[in-house]
């Protein structure tokens, strides 16, 4: 009975995840004409090109491949940040003046922001009542978080 279930539950699904058309090029078009509101770009052209694309898999799923390729760039801005900051770390560590170190402070607002991002998204998934919409939510909400911080990092002059 269960597996007679679940295999109509199925027939009505959207395409599995290894169907979704995502590309970044929408999100990387965006950027490049120096507009602000890219986030998500992607994520969208991948729901409306994805046959299923507005279900809550469908969204769930394109949603989840934007916040991945958020992610790869917040490591490599992130990465290309931390060396910059230990390159002036140890440029300004011949003067008398005891400073800020660059890369513990770069350290300490990453690991700081996290926790925020997290707990912020856990909000914006609870808003849904344990509905269906949490899923999505949730993943749009880190996938602009993510997407927002990577900027900063990169726009900083730190990254990438």
């Amino acid at each position: 009975m269960i597996r007679l279930a679940l295999a109509v539950a199925l027939i009505g699904a959207p395409a599995g995840a290894q169907d979704l058309v995502f590309s970044p090029a929408a999100t990387e078009t965006c950027l490049a004409a120096g507009r602000s509101d890219c986030i998500g770009a992607s994520g969208e052209a991948c729901m409306q090109a994805t046959p299923g694309g507005q279900s809550t898999v469908g969204m769930g799923g394109c949603l989840d491949r934007e916040l991945s390729y958020w992610d790869a760039r917040l490591n490599s801005a992130y990465g290309s940040a931390m060396r910059q900051a230990k390159q002036a770390d140890q440029a300004n560590s011949d003067g008398a003046l005891a400073v800020l170190s660059q890369a513990q402070a770069l350290r300490e607002m990453q690991r700081a922001w996290i926790p925020f991002r997290d707990a912020k998204c856990d909000f914006a998934r609870s808003q849904w009542g344990g509905g269906t919409g949490g899923g999505p939510a949730q993943l749009s909400c880190l996938m602009q978080e993510t997407g927002q911080q990577a900027l900063y990092l990169e726009g900083a002059g730190m990254g990438g």
